[in-house]
């Protein structure tokens, strides 16, 4: 017989990179009112600032000939879309430093809801837990400790260096950590990690998995080339956070039907860590202006049926109703943002089919005493592993076995979703309470997932 759950109990060193699993999640710190969508903003666009760095000089056979091509298109595509942006070319770690500085120091002068893209496009690499941004002229090769002397850290550097802020879009884009064709076999690749509040994190590639590079000069990278199409393309109504689910998309479906075996075989499947608490659409809103832009929805009968797919938050019935609008609105401007709607939430519906998942329709209803739950448990019917991690603490904080047992149930969902920090956690929580075999059980999990622990966590088992 299992001994009876006990309330988790907080950690002495922090679980993730930056923030902690538990940091800035009490009911208190989240009782906000859910914030409305950027159409309905008025008032001027804030500032949008981007950081692009790209490195292709690297020694010993390891250049990348695509890099500087990536942050170039990359860069008009953003210009278009009303950023002032930085580059940076094949830069040492004191010149990314000092880039680095500036820039935040630029946008910690912006106003607190500035849109700020970071993006980092080379080698990539991961020591004692923490992702690296390899400088340029520095071997991807390097024993660990030279590679982290050389290297910006993307956690405890590049985004606690950024100011959080909840209230505005902070992006982080990291189309690194590729390889060679002769050494894909190896699979190293980047940490998996929850994004800080206000932030979106997006790997070219799974976490703990590797991506490849085209050996010329002439063609971008297969994420950057998404990335800048759909930048380019898609409508000015989609979100941030939808785009980088496109491109998701995007990058998976050209691998997987490309005509050379070997890349469908390591198909890139991007990943994503969200913890945004806006809505912030793809075209500034002065340039909509400008541009006479048509309204958002061609009539009432579409504002109504969005309206509804909105509200709703049981993943089934997310699927179904956005399935439902791109049928009977297949013009509309939001088509995209409901196929991503769709996408996610079929995959949430069959992950609650699962054994190991304990969630019901129930556990779908927002904590009553706080406000930003609604929007957490939104996300989480639509495939959010990150939302519903963050769901499960907050009912881990509170007392009393019912509770407790949500707190799993939501750690399950998210781990069954791909939340390979969520699994951990889950992991830690199973050998507290006596449960050795679950324990080991989701500590593999979260392996599997590309998790690796830090090692300043005590994470050796009992």
């Amino acid at each position: 017989m299992n001994k009876p759950l006990r309330p988790p109990t907080l950690p002495r060193r922090r679980l993730l990179q930056w923030g902690g699993a538990w940091a800035g999640l009490h009911a208190s710190g989240l009782a906000r009112a859910q914030p409305a969508p950027e159409a309905a903003a008025e008032g001027p666009e804030p500032p949008r600032l981007a950081l692009l760095i790209g490195n292709r000089e690297y020694p010993d056979g390891d250049d990348l000939p695509p890099i500087h091509k990536n942050v170039h298109d990359l860069a008009a595509a953003l210009e278009k879309r009303g950023f002032t942006v930085t580059q940076g070319l094949d830069l040492d770690l004191a010149q990314a430093r000092a880039t680095l500085d500036a820039f935040a120091a630029q946008v910690k002068a912006a106003p607190a809801d500035a849109t700020v893209f970071f993006y980092f496009s080379g080698h990539g690499a991961q020591v004692d837990a923490e992702n690296l941004l390899v400088s340029a002229r520095t071997s991807p090769r390097a024993r660990p400790d030279t590679l982290a002397r050389g290297s910006l850290a993307l956690g405890t550097t590049v985004l606690e260096e950024l100011p959080h802020r909840p209230s505005g879009l902070t992006i982080a884009v990291i189309d690194a950590c590729r390889t060679s064709l002769r050494d894909v076999a190896k699979g190293d690749g980047l940490n998996q990690v929850e994004a800080p509040p206000g932030c979106l994190v997006a790997f070219a590639t799974g976490a703990g998995k590797p991506a490849i590079a085209p050996a010329d000069d002439t063609r971008n990278t297969f994420y950057t080339a998404s990335l800048v199409k759909l930048l380019g393309s898609s409508s000015d109504e989609i979100s941030f956070s939808d785009l980088f689910r496109l491109v998701k998309y995007d990058v998976q479906n050209t691998m997987l039907n490309h005509p050379v075996a070997l890349l469908r075989q390591f198909a890139q499947f991007p990943f994503i860590a969200e913890n945004t608490q806006v809505q912030r659409r793809l075209a500034p809103r002065q340039a909509a202006a400008a541009a006479a832009a048509p309204p958002r929805f061609a009539s009432r009968d579409e504002a109504a049926d969005w309206a509804r797919l909105e509200a709703t938050w049981w993943p089934a019935d997310v699927a179904r109703l956005a399935g439902e609008f791109r049928a009977n609105h297949p013009g509309s401007r939001l088509a995209d943002s409901a196929e991503v709607a769709r996408v996610g939430a079929t995959e949430a519906a069959q992950t609650l089919r699962r054994r190991d998942v304990s969630l019901f329709r129930s556990a779908f209803e927002p904590l009553p005493e706080v406000a930003l739950s609604a929007a957490e448990v939104a996300k989480a019917g639509r495939g959010d592993k990150d939302a519903a991690a963050r769901l499960a603490r907050l009912w881990g904080l509170r007392s009393g076995r019912y509770d407790i047992n949500r707190y799993e149930g939501w750690l399950e969902y998210a781990a069954a979703l791909g939340n390979g920090i969520a699994s951990y956690e889950l992991a830690l929580h199973c050998r507290r309470n006596g449960e050795p075999l679950r324990a080991d059980q989701y500590e593999s999990r979260a392996r599997e997932l590309g998790y690796t622990p830090p090692p300043s966590l005590d994470n050796v088992r009992k």
